[in-house]
Order: structure tokens, then sequence, then C-alpha cells
């Protein structure tokens, strides 16, 4: 285990602890949806972890697990994170980066301070979002993620072109900031409609993978893609 200077410790390699099942009982106004939810929250393992080492979100697991299997986040090394709310990947970021790195986010909306970043809020969309950020960078990133997803539309080929956007809007940012040999990672869903983003990835970086983290929800569509070794210079 590590501890970060947020204070939240991470575990390499290892899944969440497995609990007691809790049941939610039936509450006057509490509606089923809100029953089930709640029930989920509780039982899932990688919540209760979470909250006993002090992330914001199951969340950071995801990031770790991504960085365990692709070595991205390396000590003293620029990171962006774009839909940084809570700031579960803020945390794991800093812990990974050390005191010698630096760690920006933006989010829509407001993440509570959380030492040795520097967080904004704003719509990543924004004209003025990326030079907002290159602003807190002080030069070239080595790492841009993208977690941002949405609000669901209850239509899935709606949510998954949204999605989309969100991916490429991020990806065209990161050929703009990363420093050469760089690492993107944005969240996408499982689907069609992402062979373009995909090309133009393959195009930029010397690898690209589709992770599906181990604490990713096993009913969820979402996957991330992992793109290393940005070629620089020669950007398309």
């Amino acid at each position: 285990m590590t501890t970060g200077k947020n204070g939240a410790k991470g575990a390499k390699g290892r899944g969440a602890p497995r609990a007691a099942r809790v049941r939610v009982k039936s509450a006057k106004g509490r509606k089923l949806s809100s029953k089930l939810w709640l029930e989920r929250q509780l039982n899932d393992p990688y919540v209760v972890e979470a909250k006993r080492l002090g992330y914001r979100s199951r969340a950071a697991f995801k990031l770790a697990e991504i960085d365990d299997k692709s070595k991205i986040l390396k000590p003293g090394g620029r990171v962006v994170d774009l839909g940084a709310a809570p700031g579960g990947w803020v945390q794991v970021a800093l812990q990974r980066v050390g005191a010698k790195g630096r760690v920006v986010g933006i989010d829509l909306q407001e993440i509570e301070p959380i030492p040795g970043s520097e967080l904004l809020v704003g719509d990543f969309l924004d004209e003025d979002a990326p030079d907002r950020l290159r602003a807190l960078l002080n030069g070239p990133a080595d790492v841009v993620l993208s977690d941002m997803a949405a609000s669901s539309s209850g239509h899935a080929p709606t949510d998954h072109l949204r999605i989309m956007g969100l991916a490429e809007a991020a990806l065209e940012f990161a050929l703009e900031v990363l420093a050469p040999g760089g690492a993107f990672v944005a969240k996408v869903l499982q689907g069609g409609s992402e062979r373009a983003l995909l090309e133009t990835m393959r195009r930029n970086f010397t690898k690209v993978t589709h992770v599906k983290p181990p604490s990713s929800r096993k009913d969820s569509a979402e996957l991330y893609v992992v793109a290393t070794g940005f070629r620089g210079g020669d950007r398309d």
C-alpha cells in the first residue's frame, strides 16, 4: 500500500473485500428505484473499500487498475483529469506522480479541494477551458484522462453518441498538450460509431487498447480506451 499526500491509501493488484449483504427496508415516500440504488451502494464492496481508504468515489479503483496494467502514471508526471468530480481519479493520480508531479482537473461541479492538485469549475467544452488548463499545467502533459459522461437520456444510441463526442473533444485536447511518449485515457461505451476516434488515436499513438477494469460494474456498458506512446510533432 502507498499513502498519498491527500491521505488516501491505494492497494495495488487487489480487489475489494467481500462483506455481509445489507438489505434496505422500504420506507414511506421512498421509491423502489431509490431503494434498489441504495441497497446496491451499501452492498458494493468497492464503495465500502473506497470509504475505508478515503477515496472520494469507487471510480478511484478504475484508474488504479488501468494504471497497474498500463503504467501511465509515473513519478513527476503532469496529469490532466477531465470530468474530475468528485475527485477519486485526482487522488490516485496524486499518489502515483508524487510530490514532484502535477495534477490539474476540471468539472462542471465544484470539487472539494484536494491538497496538491489544481481544480477548475467549468465546462471543458467552453472555448476558454483548454487555455485555463494549460496555464495550470505549466508545461506539456504526460497523461490526459477523461472520465466525462453526459447525463443519461435513457436512449442507448443517443447516450453512446454523446459520450463519443466527449471522448473526441478530450482527444483533440490531448493531441495539443501531450508531450512525446504521453498517454490518453477516455471513457467510451460498448457499441459502434467509434471507428474515427480509434483511427485518429492509432495514427498518433504507438499502442491503443480497450480496458474494462475489474471494478467497472459488470452490467455497465462502459469501457476505457487507453492510448500510449504519443508520437508528438506528427499530429493528425
